[in-house]
């Protein structure tokens, strides 16, 4: 019976010390920093045309309604705090983001930006990166009248975060009209290292600022995109250029992650390799239930690959067959995909470990 007894006690204490984890977990704050994969709704209050305020985006959201969120529903953020059990975060921006909501985090990211500052100047009004970091200086300070300066320290050191950038720089910089300033001003193979230095020292501010978690995703296939393929494509080939762009970027970028985390003597940034995840969805879609990966579900033309996603615009009924929402950005359910990989993927897709192991790691350093 004593036997028995103290392994009832065992198995209990042990309960209760994952329980404990689990809490942990899910009430660490999340950031997201980034562009159009991530925006949640920044631009909604900006004077811009990088906008997804209009139907049909958000169609499959939970309110059938446009949020700001370039998506058919849920982007990527949404599915990381649903899969860690966190609330959503707010955008910045909102009106909101006050309280006890400012202690869930805050979503930074704006639709148009890139590393650099000259990145989506077409766009005019949006939170380009200098502006995203004075936010979280910001925010902190916020934070700090609610809970005082410590607890606000440990907040964010013990937060998560996501960073999303590097596909408007090519995109919407060096590819957006033949000979363009930057294209003049570098060779691509140039070019690629000037914009990973470039994104190391947004990095850096991130962790002088105290953040400790950092998920770094690469660029999508860039060259396959719905957009692409109605500009360039004679036969749904994707573009070469862009392609050979994406190839560049991806490594050199989780080279930097690597260097930067030795550095530093921690495993900070995790590079999350969309790549290879839309590579997978794009080069065998049926696999995961995709009819395609070529046209959009929203949009006109080629391809449903021309402009905007607009009231006018053709729309798919069924968005859960496409691999694209719109002629530039996943659906939901690719979204989900990608999200899946973050979570438990191996190291071709997120490196040096996956999300889960971080939870796991991170929430029992907590205990």
């Amino acid at each position: 019976m004593a036997t028995s007894s103290s392994l009832c006690m065992f198995w209990f204490s042990l309960l209760a010390i994952f329980s404990n984890v689990a809490l942990k977990a899910d009430a660490r704050a999340f950031f997201v920093f980034g562009d159009s994969l991530v925006d949640n709704g920044n631009n909604n209050y900006l004077a811009t045309t990088a906008r997804a305020d209009n139907v049909p985006y958000g169609v499959d959201y939970p309110t059938r309604r446009p949020t700001g969120r370039f998506s058919n529903g849920y982007n990527i953020p949404d599915l990381i705090s649903q899969a860690i059990g966190a609330e959503a975060t707010l955008p910045y921006l909102s009106p909101m983001l006050t309280g006890q909501n400012l202690l869930v985090g805050a979503n930074f990211a704006s639709a148009g930006v890139g590393i650099l500052n000259d990145t989506g100047v077409q766009f005019v009004n949006i939170i380009r990166m200098p502006q995203q970091l004075a936010y979280l200086e910001q925010y902190k300070q916020r934070v700090s009248e609610i809970i005082g300066q410590q607890e606000t320290e440990r907040l964010i050191s013990q937060s998560l975060t996501l960073m999303t950038l590097g596909g408007n720089d090519f995109v919407n910089n060096y590819y957006l009209v033949p000979f363009s300033a930057r294209s003049r001003q570098f060779a691509l193979s140039d070019y690629v290292p000037y914009i990973v230095s470039e994104y190391r020292k947004i990095l850096m501010r991130l962790y002088e600022l105290g953040l400790r978690r950092v998920l770094v995703t690469g660029t999508g296939p860039l060259g396959c995109v719905p957009a692409e393929l109605a500009q360039h494509s004679r036969n749904g080939e994707c573009s070469e250029q862009l392609q050979r762009a994406a190839g560049l970027f991806n490594p050199q970028l989780q080279n930097m992650l690597d260097s930067l985390n030795q550095e530093i003597g921690s495993h900070v940034f995790i590079g999350v390799n969309i790549r290879q995840s839309s590579i997978d969805f794009i080069s065998d879609p049926e696999r995961y239930g995709f009819v395609t990966a070529k046209v959009a579900c929203c949009g006109q033309g080629p391809y449903n690959g021309i402009g905007l996603c607009t009231p006018r615009s053709n729309l798919c009924p069924n968005r859960d067959i496409y691999a694209f929402w719109d002629p530039f950005h996943p659906s939901e359910k690719a979204n989900r995909i990608i999200v899946q990989q973050i979570m438990t993927g191996s190291t071709d897709y997120i490196s040096p470990m996956n999300l889960s192991t971080i939870m796991a790691l991170d929430a029992m350093a907590n205990v």
